[in-house]
């Protein structure tokens, strides 16, 4: 695979741009606009409008800029109500990569498809079929679920990707610090940064096939530490939320790493400080 297709320059596709290119990829990208394709052009980047859930060029670009694999790096909008276009969105993506000939999807999903249990989540611990099955995975869960069964079943190859809660350049977690009403000195705080979520896009490309992987820094510290962490690291006034007990579910990596991927940032504290 050496011509991508991302779909979705946003906080993650933007730098996962200039990092594939880096690598010598061949990268075009879409922007719900055409002003956001016009500063596209503008970085000497290819692009096109896709305004999912319905992208009836689609097809027609990827062919065009004779793509042979696509990252979706796009959010599923809970937070602002578009939750429910996700699996259509992907569903979208799937018949035009089948469509344009896709030899590889890239799927970013996130470790929120994992039941509400205070215990170890591993890639098998989530699916569709336990999902129906288990009262304890939200609908946010099923809908990400159903998202990620619609690439599993395309015929093409895969890597879908679990990342856990983002942070990096312009994200820094002392800011959402501030929105929480309490925090748990027994919840672990499942973190992993920008720099190594676009590593590990880049170490699927090549070696992850039709797997399901959890990307979560290894090594973290309970959430009511992480924040007060990163409360200090930028000499916030703003206190600490209120401390609960409440133990909560720990996100592993163990199966990137035993597949060859090295963390760049193996502990979350280490990665508070990695705005470079």
């Amino acid at each position: 695979m050496q011509r991508i297709a991302i779909i979705g320059a946003g906080w993650l596709g933007q730098p996962l741009i200039q990092h594939l290119k880096q690598q010598n990829y061949y990268v075009c990208a879409s922007r719900t606009s055409l002003s956001g394709v016009e500063q596209l052009h503008a970085q000497g980047v290819d692009g096109f409008v896709c305004q999912l859930p319905n992208a009836p060029q689609l097809v027609e670009a990827l062919l065009n800029f004779r793509c042979d694999a696509l990252i979706g790096c796009f959010p599923p909008g809970f937070r602002k109500g578009h939750g429910t276009d996700y699996q259509a969105s992907w569903q979208t993506l799937v018949n035009a990569a089948q469509q344009a000939g896709i030899r590889k999807i890239i799927m970013i999903s996130s470790t929120s498809v994992y039941p509400d249990q205070a215990q170890t989540m591993r890639e098998e611990d989530a699916s569709l079929v336990q999902c129906e099955q288990n009262s304890m995975f939200s609908e946010k869960a099923k809908i990400m679920l159903c998202a990620e069964q619609a690439i599993i079943d395309s015929g093409i190859e895969y890597a879908i990707l679990r990342c856990s809660g983002l942070i990096g350049p312009n994200r820094h977690p002392a800011r959402f610090a501030l929105r929480l009403s309490q925090v748990s000195d027994q919840a672990p705080a499942n973190m992993v940064h920008q720099y190594d979520v676009l590593q590990a896009i880049t170490f699927s490309l090549t070696e992850i096939n039709n797997h399901i992987i959890n990307v979560t820094t290894p090594t973290t510290v309970s959430k009511a530490e992480f924040y007060r962490a990163a409360l200090s690291s930028v000499q916030s006034p703003h206190p600490l939320p209120p401390i609960v007990h409440l133990p909560d579910k720990r996100i592993v990596s163990d199966k990137l790493i035993t597949m060859g991927f090295h963390f760049h940032y193996a502990n979350t504290l280490e990665a508070l400080h990695g705005y470079e």
